[in-house]
């Protein structure tokens, strides 16, 4: 079969299969608008229905998660565990909790997550999954007995040599920390690996927090040498104020760059002088309010309910929100100001418009599948400590996920190169080198 007409094929198949599921759809298109040349090179991956298998999860759960709140009501929600795919190891892949959450989103995470935790060399396959609860606004106590319930239902289903979850948006420490317990409280082991992004002082690893903000900086200063820049001195605005902001901001500053601008959900608040991170955490994290809180308690920073950060001017552009936030207007407006590169903390944070435009303009442009690969290769790295009874210092850890982030970089601009013969091409260098993981995997392993 031509490869092309094979792919089309695929895709017919998936819109077909999972109809209404946008995201989903979207993801999927990305990823196979690059495989042509390593499907032309690799016929027998197309013999073997390699992508069509890649495109369907190996399984999917639905479920009820019943809980009440603390006026004694009944309330339901509804959760999901995709385990998209175990080529390379137990799946692996955060939960979510938002009123967001359906299947089409944590298809299309589970389906990014795939390829991203093949780039990081780890034996660690593809999964994501959530549920629609909002924690925000809720009591410690409604989000404890949401969490047990959610857990009572997947904890059938996890495991540390079958599935790994970690946290995402509306899920961290404290989530983390129902969930662990419901487990042990279930089965009546100590399984530490079983979830990731777990306390330091219970079995987490140091920098776990900081991992994805840290490795999205450090991604950008490796496109960023290909130039011959780097931080020092560059104007930046981030999206989002949750956990991956937070550390790429704070690891940009280290690195000699200034953060002007980051935004919640509300708007946006620029300080000329530098977003103060520690203000910024205790409000986020400790007070949890919005970001108009920042621009009240600093006279130099303003706060803007119109517009987005990529309307100012700025080097470079992190995007660290959600799915779709960067469209099409967002980068001619960066394009226009000059932006020399845009990394994606989030998980598919631009729009296919949007970064069609950064290719045409010359901005280096990292994908999130590699951009924010470091989080979940942390998350392996406490697996390893886990599995070990052991745990390592901050340093050790922080340069481990530095190694890893470089190996990224280079794994997606040599696997660009040789397949496009334009190294700058991250998107497609990402998709084919994180493909080809999976994909020897998958033949080696039989029609499964």
């Amino acid at each position: 079969m031509n490869v092309s007409a094979h792919i089309e094929a695929v895709h017919a198949q998936v819109r077909r299969r999972d109809p209404g599921e946008a995201e989903f759809h979207q993801a999927v298109t990305e990823v196979l608008s690059s495989l042509t040349p390593a499907l032309e090179r690799h016929p027998e991956y197309v013999e073997t229905g390699i992508v069509e298998r890649l495109c369907e999860p190996e399984r999917q759960l639905a479920f009820r998660v019943p809980w009440v709140d603390d006026h004694g009501d009944v309330r339901v929600n509804r959760g999901f565990r995709i385990e998209f795919s175990s080529a390379l190891g137990p799946y692996k892949g955060g939960l979510r909790f938002h009123p967001s959450v359906n299947l089409g989103i944590v298809k299309f995470l589970g389906f990014e997550q795939i390829f991203k935790n093949a780039l990081t060399g780890m034996s660690i396959g593809g999964g994501k999954g959530g549920a629609d609860f909002d924690p925000r606004g809720r009591s410690d106590g409604e989000v404890m007995r949401f969490c047990q319930s959610f857990m009572t239902e997947l904890h059938r289903h996890v495991g540390e040599r079958t599935d790994v979850p970690a946290g995402d948006i509306g899920v961290g420490a404290r989530e983390i920390g129902y969930l662990f317990g419901q487990y042990k409280r279930i089965t009546n082991r100590f399984e530490a690996g079983v979830l990731t992004g777990k306390p330091v002082a219970w079995g987490g690893s140091h920098a776990r927090t900081e991992a994805t903000g840290y490795g999205t900086v450090y991604f950008a200063q490796e496109m960023l040498a290909t130039r011959g820049h780097d931080f020092e001195g560059r104007r930046v605005v981030v999206s989002g104020s949750g956990n991956v902001a937070l550390y790429a901001i704070e690891k940009v500053h280290a690195l000699g760059g200034l953060v002007v601008a980051c935004s919640d959900s509300s708007g946006y608040i620029v300080d000329e002088d530098g977003i103060d991170l520690e203000l910024l955490k205790e409000i986020k994290e400790v007070r949890r309010a919005r970001l108009s809180a920042y621009a009240e308690a600093k006279p130099t920073a303003r706060f803007s309910a119109r517009g987005t950060v990529y309307d100012l001017r700025c080097d470079i552009a992190l995007p660290c929100a959600t799915q779709n936030e960067l469209g099409r207007e967002d980068a001619v407006a960066l394009i226009k100001n000059g932006v020399l590169a845009v990394a994606e903390g989030a998980n598919m944070p631009c729009t296919p418009e949007a970064v069609q435009l950064f290719h045409e303009a010359g901005v280096l442009f990292g994908p999130g599948k590699a951009a924010n690969a470091g989080g979940v290769a942390t998350s392996a790295l406490e697996m390893q400590q886990n599995a070990a009874r052991d745990q390592w210092a901050f340093e050790e850890t922080e340069s481990r996920l530095a190694a890893v982030m470089r190996n990224v970089h280079a794994q997606c601009r040599q696997t660009a190169e040789e397949y496009s013969g334009t190294p700058d091409d991250y998107v497609l260098g990402s998709n084919i080198a994180g493909f080809l993981r999976v994909a020897d995997a998958m033949s080696a392993q039989g029609i499964v």
